[in-house]
């Protein structure tokens, strides 16, 4: 009887699990095998990015690369899902809404970390 209902209890864990991590987004979709039509450099020194806004265009599929030039940092784009760093610097999107999404470090760099923001805006 243990058995069984540890085995159910693992059903559901799963269950739950893979439903937790579907990756379905609105704003953009992440795509490995699209070949992308733009490219997009995002270069972070310490405290601020290369440039105050990066401009893509929707529906066109966009390679977003990150260098990190001086100091330890990532880069996390929350509306659409993008989160890159040393370990992982290069993504391929098609931004799906036009609108303005906020670039902010991923990785506590110092004193400077919270003002280090950037605007991407997707036409």
């Amino acid at each position: 009887m243990r058995k069984t209902i540890a085995l159910l209890m693992l059903c559901v864990l799963l269950t739950l699990a893979s439903a937790c991590s579907s990756n379905s987004n609105s704003a953009a979709s992440t795509e490995a095998q699209v070949k992308p039509e733009a490219e997009l450099v995002i270069e972070a020194v310490n405290y601020e990015f290369d440039q105050k806004e990066y401009r893509v265009k929707k529906d066109v599929p966009v390679q977003i690369t990150f260098k990190n030039v001086e100091g330890n940092h990532g880069i996390l784009i929350p509306g659409l899902r993008v989160q890159l760093s040393g370990k992982k610097d290069s993504v391929v999107i098609t931004p799906k809404e036009a609108g303005k999404y906020e670039i902010a470090c991923s990785i506590m760099c110092g004193s400077g970390h919270g003002t280090m923001v950037s605007t991407l805006i997707v036409e």
